[in-house]
């Protein structure tokens, strides 16, 4: 067996034998014949890591058997993965002047990749070959206008008015008056990271080539987006269908010089007066190109995108947090025998199984706190113990399905009318439906609230002196002092909201548009709760990561595994121990901040990998 290896600009033949060996073996053969390391350089620039994807953009994980996921004389690329993405999803980029370059073509865009956009250190640039469709696509549009052929949203009116026609002295006015018409949402404005994130997902869609877009104004969207400049856009007002009209069009106001718009250097004022501070001129709009701009679920797309983003996150470390807290408990290792596991055939519940095993007691990692005779004293434990990798692993799988349907809709064309220029075609249809998003972000809020739910009963098992042998909130001279008690309550809280916020909002629907738009999809609605559940369950998880470090705390002088020794100097980096009441919000926030920035997972990643190597 061999495999074709792309990196940089460079290919190479790497015999693989059999195909026994596993991604992050044919990653090092790959290197050892990279004469050039100019690739290295830039991954270090980056503080990325490298990371590997088949021709059709799949991510290879280190762990899997070449020839599980690859065949004979496949072609592989081996690119930068930007510093805390999570596996399997790569930063396509360059680095130049001290910002990196996402170069978007409308079908290769990552979760990763826009997260990161919306972090504000990325400028964006478009492929030659996109561009390319971009032109024929508006070549073809422009012969429609010529011809005056009755074509939807080009020459007639929206919506109930399809079938108004429009004089030809009026086709920009009736796309300037689509913008400002639209743009009627409420409520506080996006995030400068969610508005960035929608913006440059907007661009991406347009760069497919199916908008009928010209490539000035795409162009010059582009540079608005590298100057900095944000246009306000409120959260609220979407029924996602037909599309995210609202907040898109209030994207589109900003570029043609109305509405307010946010830059860093000059903070809120005016679109027109912070397009002038960067030197650059409002968007002057064509036929349809108004249309072009807000037809599509980004709205949709770009908050589930961030909540699916942290949930990866927050998912991998609550297993982690999850097996501190069985020690604090000098809970039972023997549940997460593989054996035990592999006769269920989820994948999430035997990765989740893996991970704890990989922390836990074992030959490579012993505990003074657990050991095989408590094992068999108490027989087993409670569910919220021994259930953990048949609980998270269902999340785990859930995130992944969401995951993949949300990369798909972030790279596929979701305009209407559909400008097929090889065809000599437009279609009108219904791909701006945001029904797919929509339901994706449902199940993730369904999904990723059980990490909480669970989490909140492991909390109350560390606190209740009638449910283990720790002290009663786990605090000295209780009584005088009340320690953890508190905190549960905040979990206990923020798991109840969430009861409510996981209602799906996409088992609604209203009828708009005096009834020509009469099912909708209610996505935006959706996005912005999976978003708020995700932020809860981060929450409750930093309280049981107190909560476990505090539990071995109390174990002193017994130590735990190396792995979980390692998480607990890391939270008392930022959290001393409690040995007497103090202001607790503030050790919430630090443990909080600690999982959103990935560094529970970060500490212990090489331990699990190691593990899993020797295991496997």
């Amino acid at each position: 067996m061999r495999i074709l290896a792309k990196i940089s600009n460079n290919k190479y033949i790497i015999p693989c034998k059999d195909g026994s060996q596993n991604i992050k073996w044919l990653i090092s053969e790959i290197l050892k014949r990279h004469q050039d390391d100019q690739i290295v350089n830039d991954c270090h620039q980056v503080n990325a890591k490298l990371r590997l994807r088949n021709a059709n953009g799949g991510m290879l994980h280190n762990h899997d058997t070449i020839v599980d996921v690859l065949t004979d004389d496949e072609e592989v690329i081996l690119e930068p993965r930007a510093k805390n993405c999570p596996d399997g999803q790569i930063m396509h980029c360059d680095n130049t002047d001290d910002k990196m370059i996402v170069t978007v073509d409308g079908c290769s865009l990552t979760i990763a990749d826009l997260v990161h956009i919306g972090g504000g250190k990325i400028k964006l640039t478009i492929s030659d070959s996109a561009l390319e469709g971009v032109s024929k696509a508006r070549g073809f549009l422009d012969e429609i206008v010529e011809s005056r052929k009755v074509t939807y949203g080009v020459n007639t009116g929206f919506g109930k008015f399809a079938k108004t026609i429009i004089s030809d002295e009026n086709l920009v006015i009736l796309q300037e008056n689509l913008i400002r018409s639209h743009a009627a949402g409420v409520g506080k404005p996006l995030s400068v990271e969610l508005t960035r994130m929608l913006f440059a997902l907007r661009i991406n869609i347009l760069s497919k080539g199916y908008s009928g877009i010209s490539p000035e104004v795409l162009l010059q969207m582009i540079d608005i987006f590298n100057a900095g400049c944000l246009p306000l856009v409120p959260e609220q007002g979407t029924v996602g269908a037909s599309g995210d009209l609202a907040p898109l069009s209030h994207v589109a106001l900003g570029l043609l010089g109305e509405g307010k718009m946010w830059s860093s250097q000059t903070g809120w004022a005016d679109a027109a007066d912070v397009l002038a501070f960067h030197a650059l001129k409002p968007i002057k709009l064509g036929p349809k190109e108004g249309l072009a701009l807000i037809n599509g679920t980004q709205l949709i797309s770009s908050v589930g995108c961030l909540a699916v983003y942290r949930a990866q996150r927050i998912a991998r470390q609550a297993d982690i947090v999850a097996a501190l807290s069985l020690e604090g408990l000098k809970g039972i290792v023997k549940a997460f025998d593989p054996k035990l596991h592999a006769i269920r055939l989820h994948k999430g519940q035997n990765e989740v199984a893996a991970r704890l095993r990989a922390v836990l007691r074992s030959s490579m990692h012993p505990s003074e706190i657990t050991s095989d005779e408590n094992d068999y004293a108490r027989v087993q434990d409670c569910y919220s113990l021994r259930c953990t990798p048949q609980v998270h692993g269902v999340v785990h799988d859930t995130i992944k399905f969401v995951s993949e349907t949300l990369t798909n809709e972030m790279n596929s064309a979701t305009d209407n009318p559909v400008v097929f220029w090889k065809d000599q075609e437009i279609i009108s249809g219904g791909n701006f439906h945001g029904e797919y998003p929509a339901k994706m972000l449902d199940y993730l809020a369904i999904g990723i609230h059980e990490l909480a739910n669970i989490s909140e009963r492991r909390i109350e098992r560390m606190l209740n002196p009638g449910l283990s042998d720790l002290p009663a909130f786990l605090v000295s001279q209780g009584g005088l002092n009340s320690g953890f008690m508190i905190a549960h309550c905040t979990a206990a809280a923020l798991v109840s909201e969430n009861k409510v916020l996981t209602h799906p909002a996409s088992v609604d629907s209203i009828s708009t548009s005096a009834a020509q738009e009469d099912h909708v999809s209610m996505g935006g609605f959706a996005a912005r709760k999976a978003l708020q559940v995700v932020e809860h369950v981060e929450q409750v998880i930093a309280i049981e990561l107190l909560a476990a470090c505090q539990a071995i705390d109390l174990r002193r002088p017994l130590k735990t595994t190396e792995p979980l020794e390692k998480i607990h100097a890391l939270v008392r980096s930022v959290v001393k121990p409690w040995d007497k009441d103090r202001y607790f919000a503030p050790d919430i926030e630090a443990a909080t901040n600690l999982l959103r920035e990935n560094k529970v997972w970060e500490a212990v990643e090489p331990y699990i990998e190691k593990y899993q190597s020797v295991a496997n």
